[in-house]
């Protein structure tokens, strides 16, 4: 008879990254050919990609003792980065490299010794309804705007890039604009319910949707970098993740200023310290930051970027600590910052016997060159999901994300280390390795 509360968990077969994998971005602007540079230039041995766990990340297998501690992408099986063919939608005509010099992210050396491949990677016709994306134009579009039409397109574009590019598979992350924040209505119920939605064209169905929609129809695993909704607020995807037997992820890039507050937040909370306030403030001036100039797109950021402090601090339990924490953000659009992002934070915390002090934080940082590497990432280990026959909700890999998606019901753990330590216990889970729980008692015992 098994211990009361203990699970069995059977280990998963993966399939070997045999082949060509496919990374599609729908949206490829500063993220999405950043992304694409970098991974090109690391190939070609130009540059390292710093950042990303699959590529520079160890993990500790057995005891501490026993001083093995492999590097991620020698112990599991991702695919090689050489395997990898990119490809994408995008709102503009621009090829990757052009894309690339708007962006104005990554340095005219750097560019230039990638030209020739990112030249070569043209964006295939978007799918886009301005009321979702209210400061963008639409220039490269598919003509049509009947939904279930679109998704059928989406399905085609999807299908011929891997007979184009003699694909085994392939993985899908979101890189594109923030759309306006929505509510799940009566469409997303259901899978029945959303497909009748798409014929009839329904508003509440959104140009991420559509995609999403077409990827998990053809098998191709999904990850949302954004905080609209798309996958996990939708039951309708989750029951087409399942019949497809394909994962999906999400939500939101957890890289700047958000990334600050789960680390910094678990260590105040780990020591007991209480905190009256925490006021968040951003400069941005690239498309990002055009896009969340919108209130509306703005709203979708704010509630995925609020939540966070209330699951690490638990204010339900420690309301004396946390009870009237006043927690507030901004984001304000600033076009001479371009990618180059400024975080300020300034947290009002407390100590013993209540006594007031301050924490203050200027992050002057790279919004795209945080993200590039959760993209590298997120398509590896979305793949390695698929080839190890996990579907649904992906929850080990809340790590990359402001705002995990969960089951129903069930909060998500925003504390970064938690995250980091569900990942790992994840892949030794795959690989048959013994879960680490660093309790540690075999040494003194």
């Amino acid at each position: 008879m098994k211990p009361a509360g203990k699970i069995e968990m059977t280990q998963p077969k993966t399939r070997p990254a045999t082949g060509k994998l496919g990374v599609l971005l729908p949206g490829m602007g500063a993220v999405g050919t950043t992304f694409m540079a970098g991974s090109i230039l690391a190939r070609k041995g130009l540059g390292q990609p710093i950042g990303s766990l699959t590529q520079m990340g160890t993990l500790r297998l057995g005891k501490r003792t026993d001083q093995r501690s492999p590097l991620i992408r020698d112990f599991v099986p991702l695919a090689d980065m050489n395997d990898l063919v990119f490809g994408g939608w995008d709102l503009f005509h621009d090829n990757a490299y052009e894309a690339a010099v708007t962006a104005d992210v990554l340095s005219t050396e750097h560019l230039n010794a990638v030209k020739d491949e990112l030249s070569a990677i043209k964006p295939m016709e978007s799918v886009f309804f301005p009321e979702f994306v209210k400061r963008l134009r639409g220039e490269n579009v598919k003509p049509s705007q009947d939904k279930m039409e679109l998704a059928e397109a989406v399905r085609e574009d999807i299908r011929r890039f891997k007979k184009e590019n003699g694909l085994d598979r392939c993985v899908a992350v979101w890189c594109g604009s923030t759309e306006v924040y929505r509510e799940p209505t009566e469409a997303h119920e259901s899978l029945s319910k959303f497909e009748e939605a798409l014929r009839r064209s329904d508003p509440a169905i959104s140009p991420s949707q559509v995609y999403a929609y077409a990827c998990l129809r053809e098998e191709v695993s999904y990850a949302n970098g954004a905080p609209h909704l798309t996958t996990g607020d939708s039951r309708a995807m989750l029951e087409l993740s399942r019949e497809m037997h394909t994962p999906v992820s999400g939500k939101d890039f957890k890289t700047g200023q958000t990334l600050m507050k789960t680390i910094l937040a678990p260590g105040l909370r780990s020591r007991a310290l209480g905190i009256r306030g925490w006021f968040s403030t951003n400069i941005l001036g690239n498309r990002d930051g055009e896009v969340l100039d919108d209130p509306e797109s703005f709203k979708s950021k704010e509630v995925s970027k609020l939540g966070v402090l209330e699951t690490i601090l638990q204010p339900e339990l420690h309301p004396e600590l946390y009870g009237d924490l006043y927690h507030q953000v901004r984001i304000n659009y600033y076009p001479p910052r371009g990618d180059q992002k400024e975080g300020w934070d300034n947290i009002d915390i407390f100590g013993w016997l209540g006594y007031p002090m301050q924490i203050k934080i200027d992050f002057l940082c790279r919004d795209s060159i945080l993200a590039a590497p959760l993209v590298l990432d997120l398509a590896l280990f979305m793949d390695l999901a698929h080839r190890s026959g996990l579907s649904g909700i992906q929850e080990w890999l809340s790590f990359y994300y402001k705002a995990p998606i969960t089951p129903e019901g069930l909060y998500p753990e925003n504390n970064l280390f938690v995250q980091l330590g569900k990942l790992k216990n994840t892949l030794r889970w795959m690989q048959g390795e013994e879960l680490i729980t660093h309790l540690g008692r075999e040494y003194y015992d």
